[in-house]
């Protein structure tokens, strides 16, 4: 099933008067729950549904607190997990207090498995959805 996308025009923020461009825009097509997963590893395995979704959950524990404490949680071709900050500056190393540092984020470095499977993806154009729609019309009205 090829990955839908839409156009949307925009703006340079940094050159206003530059023209428009026209640009992809991913659309889902749904998604999938950790039951429809464990469903579909089922149908490639000879493990159950059941047992599949034991092992996810536990998963989904595990890699946060791996996350926690400093680990990068490499999975394979799958891809790694890694913590990443972000924090405000200090004029000197002296100076830099860890109340400086204000988000935590979960960078996700896909694997060779991703690559592959996005380079062979294709590729179908669809309308804009219902919500770019609406936006469009708040901002001519």
């Amino acid at each position: 099933m090829p990955i839908e996308y839409s156009l949307a025009e925009r703006g340079n923020p940094g050159k206003p008067t530059d023209p428009k461009k026209f640009y992809a825009v991913a659309r889902s097509t749904g998604d999938t729950t950790t039951r429809g997963l464990a469903s579909r590893i089922n149908e490639m395995s000879t493990v159950s549904t059941v047992d599949v979704m034991a092992v996810l959950e536990a998963l989904f524990q595990t890699v946060p607190r791996e996350l926690a404490e400093g680990r990068i949680v490499r999975c394979g071709d799958f891809g790694s997990f890694a913590v990443s900050l972000q924090s405000d500056g200090a004029a000197s190393e002296k100076e830099f207090v860890v109340g400086l540092i204000n988000n935590v984020k979960v960078v996700f470095r896909p694997g060779k498995l991703f690559a592959q499977a996005m380079q062979q993806a294709g590729f179908k154009r669809v309308g804009p959805s219902e919500e770019s729609k609406a936006r469009a019309t708040r901002k001519r009205g």
